[in-house]
């Protein structure tokens, strides 16, 4: 039974690792705009459970960085990462629920989700931070944003 139990919490960290290395990979080729071969890398990680590779897959989407556009995929892999308290999934996820991107408009989920954004202890005051500078440069969805969170 031990020697069972070992296994097990030598493969979860071996595929941890794994994840890791492949997000660092292709967090590399995203930055560098290899969007197709940044894929290849993310997705695994993201398949594996790697929150921030998630995150990445859902900009991919968004944005369509080497894919076409597709709002409900972005969403499907923001909701992976949110549901793992990664702040910038839920910021995004926030947005897609404000805006009706990949999902039925609903400003009580996007309030929820922006509020949980902003709270997070880490980086929500850089994610308030970024809303209000954006609010200041005119951008109408960071304004919005801060009168549904109350900010």
């Amino acid at each position: 039974m031990m020697t069972l139990l070992l296994s097990v919490m030598l493969s979860t960290v071996a595929l941890a690792q794994k994840a890791e290395k492949l997000y660092d990979e292709g967090k590399a080729l995203y930055d560098k705009e290899k969007y197709t071969e940044a894929i290849a890398k993310l997705k695994p990680a993201a398949e594996q459970g790697h929150k921030k590779a998630q995150y990445r897959m859902g900009r991919i989407y968004q944005k369509g960085y080497g894919v076409a556009k597709d709002h409900a995929k972005a969403v499907y892999w923001y909701e992976k990462a949110a549901a793992q308290g990664h702040a910038k999934s839920l910021y995004r996820l926030g947005k897609c629920y404000m805006k009706a991107k990949g999902v039925k408009e609903d400003k009580a989920k996007a309030k929820e989700l922006l509020l949980k954004a902003v709270n997070d202890k880490e980086h929500g005051k850089d994610i308030l931070s970024d809303i209000k500078q954006d609010a200041k440069s005119g951008d109408d969805d960071a304004k919005e944003i801060l009168k549904l969170i109350g900010k």
